[in-house]
Formats: structure tokens, C-alpha cells, sequence
């Protein structure tokens, strides 16, 4: 399960990475200060949970179950979270109109606290 969670990690890095340069490049022409802020604060929760899975994946204070559990909560987190994000920041350029998703930001945002606090909670019931 290991790889899987650093393989998901690096993924999610590289793509933050490239979203990132095309947000600074690429869109900085057609969006507004504002809804280039937006785009990037999706970039930024995208990043630091792949950082958060490449600590789940290699630390040895978790179980292999709880690992996974953090893992799929993150990642479906950062997909609902930051993938709604870069749909609503993007709405003008593209001209499709995401305005549905908006309820879907807040629940990958509690999906993303549930895997924290998953990882609070397994290290607070580990016996030293």
C-alpha cells in the first residue's frame, strides 16, 4: 500500500505543479486577481496534501488500513476540493458555467480534515 500512497503523493505533486505554472502562465491573460487567487488556493490544498500522503506513506505510525483510509479520503478530497476550485476559477475562460459544484467544495474540504484528524487520532492512541 506504501507505493500506491507515495505513487498517488508524486502525482498529485507533479499535477499541482504543472496546474500551478499554467495558472500563473497560461491564465493570468484571461482571469481576473480574483479568480486567479482562487485557482491557486486549489493548487496550494493540492500540494500540501501530497506532501500529507508522502508522510501517510512513509511513516511507521500508522496501520496499513488506517494508511489507506487516509489515502482515499485525501484523494477523493483534493479531487472534490481543489478539482471544483479549478472548474468554478475557470468558469469565464471557458465559458461553461460550474456554478453546481459549488456545494462539492466544502465536502472535499471535510473529507481532507476527516484524514487529519484520522492521523491525529491513530498517533494520539499509539502507545510509545
Amino acid at each position: 500500500m506504501n507505493r500506491k500512497i507515495i505513487a498517488a503523493a508524486a502525482f498529485m505533486g507533479a499535477i499541482a505543479i504543472i496546474l500551478g505554472a499554467f495558472g500563473a502562465h497560461g491564465l493570468k491573460k484571461v482571469l481576473d486577481e480574483t479568480q486567479l487567487a482562487t485557482f491557486e488556493t486549489g493548487v496550494k490544498y493540492q500540494m500540501y496534501h501530497a506532501l500529507f500522503l508522502l508522510f501517510v506513506g512513509t511513516t511507521a505510525l500508522l496501520t496499513e488500513k488506517t494508511k489507506k483510509i487516509i489515502c482515499y479520503l485525501t484523494v477523493i478530497g483534493v479531487l472534490l476540493f481543489s478539482g471544483s476550485i479549478y472548474l468554478l476559477a475557470t468558469s469565464p475562460a471557458t465559458g461553461i458555467d460550474f456554478k453546481f459544484l459549488g456545494p462539492v467544495t466544502p465536502i472535499g474540504g471535510l473529507l481532507m480534515i476527516l484524514a487529519w484528524m484520522l492521523l491525529l487520532m491513530q498517533v494520539i492512541r499509539k502507545k510509545a
